[in-house]
């Protein structure tokens, strides 16, 4: 028997009962499967332990660091570079990829590049049908990890090139339901989760990938949201792939 028990207990007296023992524990700060209760959260009630497969979201997400948010201070969209730049040299804006990859019955207004309508058969986030066509559109790309975010996560620090990669990044870019993609807004995922429960796992792990890649921290509030939706999904693999995270040196932010 520990000292910490055996100065509890009174000379000659049985042991205690289960539900005293693990009372007595959670008074020093342990819990009876050996780990804290304080510290980071990764032993409280409301944080679940991130462990997975190799190679799953879930195992990813027990490496991003847990840091508070930091001030919104200075942040602009300009700083993350002119919106939708080129930034894989192929001719096209970065828009214009993504509703290519991710629009079905695409028409294009030039031949190859300019989307000029195409249908979105089923919106992960809302799981609608949503239809796009240039002018009166209702289709938006979004930043799964919101540049806002980012910003208050570790991007502030970063040089320019870094800030524009993340931006036209497709690993981190969805066509999505506008009037969706506006409820979100800066939103992680502590604070917004796609309605459509069915896409949940596929969001959360992209924005665990997205983070990684970029070597972002999650707060803990974000951290215990993420746990919980990948434990729903422990197998889920981790996203891969995107551009570089330097854009070319001929891009710049203000």
């Amino acid at each position: 028997m520990s000292p910490l028990i055996r100065s509890v207990l009174p000379v000659r007296r049985a042991a205690l009962p289960v539900t005293a023992l693990a009372a007595t524990l959670a008074l020093a700060g342990c819990n009876p499967s050996g780990g804290s209760t304080q510290g980071d959260g990764r032993g409280s009630p409301d944080v679940p332990p991130a462990t997975g497969e190799p190679g799953s979201a879930l195992a990813a997400l027990g490496t991003l660091p847990v840091k508070g948010r930091a001030p919104k201070t200075g942040y602009e969209r300009e700083r993350f570079g002119t919106a939708w730049a080129d930034t894989d040299s192929n001719g096209c804006p970065t828009r214009e990829d993504i509703l290519k990859r991710d629009l079905t019955r695409v028409r294009f207004e030039d031949g190859h590049c300019k989307v000029a309508s195409g249908e979105l058969a089923r919106d992960p986030y809302t799981g609608k049908r949503v239809m796009f066509r240039r002018g009166s559109s209702q289709v938006d790309i979004d930043h799964v990890v919101a540049l806002s975010d980012a910003w208050q996560k570790g991007a502030q620090q970063w040089p320019a090139g870094k800030r524009i990669a993340l931006a036209n990044d497709p690993l981190n870019l969805i066509a999505v339901d506008a009037s969706a993609n506006r409820q979100k807004s800066d939103g992680d995922a502590a604070t917004w989760l796609p309605a459509d429960k069915g896409y949940r796992c596929d969001y959360v792990a992209h924005q665990v990938a997205v983070k990684k890649k970029y070597g972002l921290w999650v707060t803990r509030a974000e951290k215990a949201a993420m746990g919980r939706i990948l434990n729903t999904c422990p197998a889920e693999k981790l996203p891969t792939g995107g551009n570089p995270t330097a854009a070319p040196p001929r891009f710049h932010a203000k």
